[in-house]
């Protein structure tokens, strides 16, 4: 049972996150939908975790719990599944960059796991509009893992695959010291950090899942393997191997409470996942996307209502 707290807050998350957004971020429902997927992280990281009287909520749910709570978007409610449906495809489908990053000696890249599930991947997110690929990575990878690419980072030294639609491109970043401090800036999103070795990110098999040696989960590591070992093949750096560092992964950091019950603290910080105007390049919207004109007067007019 959803509770009154949950009741009251898709209007006042509506009108925080969409009234103060440009007039043009209005004018279709996959832009209205990555504003309540905003206001949802906010609800989840906060409003949630602050009061434990509140349900979380899926963001199907808490999309469905702010189109009947607002007067605004009722009209579109029989028509939620498919809208909700066409813009996890468009989501799918908006370009992803982020950063392979290497010790020092190349023997190692750090690789970060989600805050729920056991997946493991290079620190990465969705591109923002206009966004420009290597701004995208620096941003995720900061948010990430706290730690600023920047000045590591060469436009010109990347790593691109094609998943389905969605084109994710990594930047190789290099020379990176293994005591580098690492600590994500979200909150409920990255739940382990790691140094992990490469020669064991190998997949031991082609399962649709990949596994390295080891069985941590590389479905969106692999990919990139057999390029990256080239890529390393011919920028060698002139260090030797470091036989003092461990054989296995080194865990850097670890989120306090996450799926994985570790034991490290996590920052305190406003949540600062992807922005909420992502979108594809070239790409348009689904059928119950297109055509759609969002006036913001019937929003105003029902402020003014609710405060009578």
């Amino acid at each position: 049972m959803i509770s009154a707290g949950s009741l009251i807050f898709p209007f006042s998350a509506f009108s925080r996150f969409v009234l103060n957004v440009p007039k043009e971020d209005l004018q279709s429902f996959e832009r209205i939908l990555f504003l309540v997927e905003y206001a949802h992280w906010f609800y989840e990281d906060n409003s949630v975790e602050n009061n434990p009287s509140l349900k979380s909520l899926s963001l199907k749910e808490f999309t469905s719990l702010m189109f009947n709570s607002c007067d605004v978007l009722k009209p579109y409610v029989a028509h939620i599944d498919d809208i909700f449906k066409d813009f996890t495809s468009y989501k799918v489908r908006v370009p992803v960059t982020g950063a392979i990053i290497l010790d020092e000696t190349f023997e190692r890249c750090l690789l970060v796991k989600g805050w729920k599930g056991s997946s493991w991947s290079f620190p990465r997110g969705k591109k923002s509009k206009d966004e420009e690929d290597h701004a995208c990575a620096v941003r995720e990878v900061l948010e990430e893992t706290g730690f600023d690419v920047s000045k590591f980072l060469n436009k010109d030294e990347y790593l691109e695959v094609i998943f389905g639609q969605q084109r994710v491109r990594l930047y190789i970043i290099a020379g990176v010291k293994d005591d580098t401090s690492f600590a994500p800036q979200t909150k409920k999103e990255i739940s382990e950090i790691a140094w992990q070795r490469l020669d064991e990110l190998q997949p031991s098999s082609d399962e649709v899942i990949s596994r390295g040696i080891t069985g941590l989960k590389l479905y969106m590591v692999s990919p990139f393997l057999a390029s990256l070992k080239s890529w390393i093949s011919t920028h060698q750096p002139h260090m030797a191997p470091r036989p003092d560092l461990p054989l296995k992964g080194i865990c850097v950091w670890k989120a306090k409470h996450s799926s994985t019950g570790s034991s490290s603290t996590i920052m305190d910080s406003q949540p600062t996942k992807s922005e909420p105007d992502s979108q594809p390049i070239d790409v348009g919207p689904g059928r119950s996307l297109r055509n759609f004109r969002f006036s913001i007067a019937p929003i105003l007019q029902a402020m003014e209502a609710s405060f009578s």
